[in-house]
């Protein structure tokens, strides 16, 4: 065949019109690249396993399928890797739930999240899943502490040592170079200091369902919560002292930025009653904003603190909420990313307000402020949150029982309190512990003034004065009566 004939065929199928696409195979493209979230979802209501299995069995079902499938969607794929992981949870389920009686529910669950994933991975049998059942409960029952173990002493070595070992150092957050949050030992100390505020507050706000994949939605909660005052949007403030106003200049690009209108601004200065009544627009430049000043400022001494003053009015925002970040972040628990707030500066109570805002989600670093808003088990849950991801964030593990058992000693009087001498230590009964801590002398002559009485019931005090200390075998007492060892020993 020749190449001009060739050629000529090239063309005529290329003349020839598109052939229609059947019905139905559209459908079946949008199923193939469908949101795995969505399909996986589907499934499991189909199968009804919110009835039929745990939570976190199904949590895990999702977060395997998710992992695997969620770059390359196959609808058919999917289908066969879902029923295999149900059938596996079954027997998961079925081999775990003997011990549910035996050890509390936390490891209930976390045996069950991991033995799907491990089983899974590696084709368990059930005689495997029984001898790794056996190994959880022999594990649990090994960690309990023995009767009379100085948990606190224990708790102090475990974070007090590896505490030594962390930096000084202040780290960026979430790979955002905008934002700092002081992490390392400063923030431990922080946390056990109970300090009022926060060297760095920050905030990560969640937005609900419906909102959290819309960037415009985002953006615009972004603005509302960033607090704006006057003079973050002013080019210039001048005092004209012949008509007794202050002329404002607003800076066009900073309006932008904010999402503000010169109306905005008007009506934002207007709102109190001092400026009520006494802003306008220039007539010759829409940009320009013309204060009258009140009379009890007019004059010149203090005409130019009142100008001050009026560049700190709020014009838009959350008081405290100094910078908004938008961090675009992949949910594993639903296969898609979602927009995600992070602030400089907190103020939890106003942004839990903000209808679109998830309040399940939302967290500050600030322990005092959600004990105000939320109650002192929401601090307490805080509290332990935030130091384990201090010590996670240099590298060091420490059991998580210690950590808690320091939250609680913080929190079980209803305040959040820090471990110091204006706290847990300094509210010890015993004289000699609190004296032992710091302050000797005073401590020593306020209660001999008071005439407190020391029962010797701790670590502290019995080391001092030389007895053995009430843990392990001595706190166990022995009583016995002479008579009765005279009359034979007959105890009965």
């Amino acid at each position: 065949m020749s190449k001009s004939s060739r050629r000529g065929r090239k063309t005529k199928a290329a003349e020839q019109p598109p052939k229609e696409v059947e019905p139905g195979t559209l459908e079946e493209v949008r199923k193939a690249v469908a949101e795995p979230g969505e399909l996986v979802t589907k499934l499991i209501e189909e199968y009804g396993l919110h009835q039929k299995l745990p939570p976190v069995l199904v949590s895990a079902i999702r977060s395997i399928i998710l992992s695997k499938y969620g770059a390359r969607p196959d609808e058919s794929k999917i289908r066969q890797e879902f029923e295999l992981l149900v059938n596996l949870s079954y027997r998961v389920y079925t081999s775990v739930e003997p011990i549910r009686n035996t050890v509390p529910q936390a490891i209930v669950d976390e045996v069950l999240s991991k033995l799907v994933e491990v089983a899974h991975k590696y084709s368990l049998t059930d005689e495997e899943l029984a001898k790794i059942r056996e190994d959880v409960v022999q594990s649990y029952l090994r960690a309990l502490i023995e009767p009379g173990e100085p948990v606190g002493t224990v708790a102090a070595q475990s974070i007090g040592e590896p505490s030594t070992q962390m930096t000084l150092r202040t780290f960026h957050f979430a790979g955002v170079r905008e934002l700092n949050v002081t992490l390392g030992l400063p923030r431990l100390i922080e946390l056990v200091d109970a300090k009022r505020k926060p060297e760095t507050p920050i905030m990560e706000i969640y937005l609900r369902d419906e909102y959290k994949h819309d960037l415009n939605t985002a953006l615009e909660i972004a603005r509302k919560l960033e607090y704006t005052n006057l003079e973050a949007i002013t080019e210039s403030a001048e005092v004209d002292l012949i008509t007794e106003s202050i002329i404002v200049r607003l800076d066009k690009d900073m309006l932008e930025d904010k999402g503000l209108r010169v109306d905005d601004v008007v009506e934002a200065l207007s709102k109190g009653k001092v400026l009520a009544g006494r802003v306008r627009v220039d007539e010759e430049d829409p940009l320009t904003l013309v204060i009258e000043v009140p009379k009890p400022y007019a004059h010149i001494s203090k005409i130019l603190k009142f100008r001050e003053r009026l560049l700190k009015t709020k014009i838009k925002g959350v008081k405290g909420i100094k910078k908004v970040i938008l961090q675009r972040r992949y949910n594993p628990s639903t296969g898609k990313h979602e927009y995600v707030l992070l602030t400089e500066g907190s103020n939890l109570a106003e942004v839990l307000g903000i209808p679109q805002v998830d309040h399940r989600r939302t967290k500050t670093n600030d322990i005092h402020e959600i004990e105000r808003v939320l109650g002192i088990e929401a601090a307490r849950q805080a509290l332990i949150n935030e130091m384990m991801n201090t010590l996670r964030e240099q590298g060091l593990e420490v059991d998580v029982r210690h950590v808690m058992l320091v939250a609680d000693l913080m929190t079980w009087s209803g305040v959040v309190r820090q471990i110091g001498r204006h706290g847990v230590v300094g509210e010890k009964k015993s004289v000699l512990a609190r004296a032992a801590f710091e302050i000797t002398t005073k401590q020593l002559f306020d209660a001999s003034a008071s005439g407190e009485f020391d029962s010797l019931r701790g670590v502290a005090e019995n080391i001092i004065i030389g007895q053995l200390i009430p843990f392990g075998t001595s706190i166990v007492e022995l009583k016995t009566s002479p008579q009765q060892l005279a009359r034979g020993g007959d105890t009965q």
